[in-house]
């Protein structure tokens, strides 16, 4: 674990204060011509709109976006978003709503778990920034686990989902769509002790798009806290 800017004092920062250190750090693993993988949520959006100076500054990039509000983010910044890149992403660039020592994350409760996981899959090195909140000693599991569902019989997923030992409801009473046109249910699991198996299990489901558990997925996080901001690296980075 490394510290990151020790003489700020970062007592009295603000959570939303400490979003923004996280994503300015990410800024420094930007490199001309990365083809970058462009989260979704509050703390990526710092991210984003930062991204317009280094444009200002000649740095060219290319972006892979995981929503369409990201997508329009990134544009509106100058990034030349591409919509149907078919090679590896240099860096990806996103969010976590939890995320425990080992790399194990939470995420989907802005929606894009699926086009999220689509791009850190395809990364070879995804960065997860976010402030001291997200990050969970005890396990993850207090955050439901989204999962994204087809339409179609869905109460028939929702009811093999619970076998496993999950209480879902339904994002919006059933009316919330992604920008898929999937459904989402938010599913309480409990401190989830074997994230990779519970990950496996859910998505084995049909009727599972995809589940809001990301294992072995992420390279590092920046999280920013009141003790200051410090890098967690999970994997070894591969420029």
């Amino acid at each position: 674990m490394k510290f990151l800017n020790p003489s700020m004092d970062f007592r009295t920062v603000t959570p939303e204060e400490m979003k923004k250190v996280a994503a300015t750090e990410a800024l420094k693993l930007v490199r001309d011509g990365m083809i970058l993988g462009i989260g979704t949520g509050s703390t990526v959006n710092y991210f984003i709109d930062a991204l317009k100076d280094l444009i200002a500054q000649g740095v060219r990039i290319r972006g892979v976006a995981t929503s369409i509000d990201s997508s329009e983010r990134a544009r509106a910044a100058g990034v030349n978003v591409e919509e149907d890149y078919a090679g590896t992403v240099d860096l990806d660039v996103d969010g976590t709503d939890e995320m425990d020592g080992s790399g194990n994350l939470v995420k989907g409760g802005g929606g894009a778990l699926l086009r999220e996981k689509i791009v850190a899959y395809n990364s070879r090195n995804v960065c997860i920034i976010a402030d001291e909140s997200k990050f969970k000693e005890n396990g993850i599991g207090t955050f439901r686990i989204p999962v994204e569902v087809l339409p179609y019989l869905n109460q028939m997923t929702r009811n093999q989902v619970e076998k496993i030992g999950g209480i879902c409801i339904f994002r919006e009473n059933g009316k919330y769509r992604t920008d898929n046109g999937n459904m989402v249910m938010d599913c309480d699991f409990g401190i989830i002790k074997d994230p990779p198996e519970m990950e496996r299990k859910i998505k084995m489901i049909p009727g599972v798009i995809e589940v809001g558990l990301f294992a072995n997925l992420a390279t590092m996080a920046i999280v920013a806290g009141q003790d200051g901001v410090r890098t967690v690296n999970f994997k070894n980075f591969s420029p």
